[in-house]
């Protein structure tokens, strides 16, 4: 079974280290953070960077969960948490298919690549690739997108990266270019013959 276990902003890495090292290999098969890798410029390059896909929860993979319960009562980190945090909540099977499907055995995200076609988003390749749906925004400046998925109960949203390597115009565009310069040509040849008589 998946559980994730809600933590304070910035302590994920802590609550993970601790985790490997108080917490049986035979308890917890598991301890990890997905996440996103994405593209930031500064110093007038772009750079890859790794950042947390879902800040303040640690993810755990465990067949035994009653003793994973306990074991987190003995981190230092998660005792220091106001209220019963330290019990592990059990992702739903979509929840762990999209982790899987995402961030695969690494968990983490690769960057997908598309092309815009009007205002619609075509992702080439990636993890985002038939996933189009779940884009709500796209920052093409910061080569990012933002994803709506539904976790933990509720909707929320998660930052991944997207390059945007081309615009083209929509089919209804372009078949109405072409049916545009089609009958300039059939005026055209009219023009023509008229003038020959």
């Amino acid at each position: 079974m998946w559980y994730a276990v809600q933590v304070m902003n910035g302590r994920e890495e802590k609550v993970v280290i601790q985790c490997e090292k108080l917490i049986d290999k035979g308890i917890l098969k598991e301890c990890f953070l997905p996440k996103a890798e994405k593209m930031k410029k500064y110093g007038g390059q772009w750079h890859k960077e790794r950042e947390l896909l879902f800040p303040g929860y640690v993810f755990m993979i465990s067949d035994e969960p009653e003793e994973l319960r306990l074991a987190l009562h003995r981190i230092p980190e998660l005792t220091k948490l106001l209220g019963d945090v330290t019990y592990p909540s059990a992702l739903y099977h979509e929840e762990v298919e999209f982790l899987l499907h995402f961030g695969e055995e690494k968990h983490v995200v690769g960057i997908s690549k598309g092309y815009m076609e009007g205002d619609q988003v075509v992702v080439i390749s990636g993890p985002m690739k038939g996933y189009e749906g779940r884009i709500r925004k796209i920052n093409r400046h910061k080569r990012m997108a933002v994803l709506n998925v539904h976790f933990f109960g509720r909707d929320m949203d998660v930052k991944v990266g997207l390059e945007i390597i081309d615009k083209r115009p929509e089919n209804g565009d372009e078949e109405e270019e072409r049916t545009a310069s089609g009958e300039e040509e059939a005026q055209e040849q009219s023009t023509q013959e008229s003038e020959r008589r």
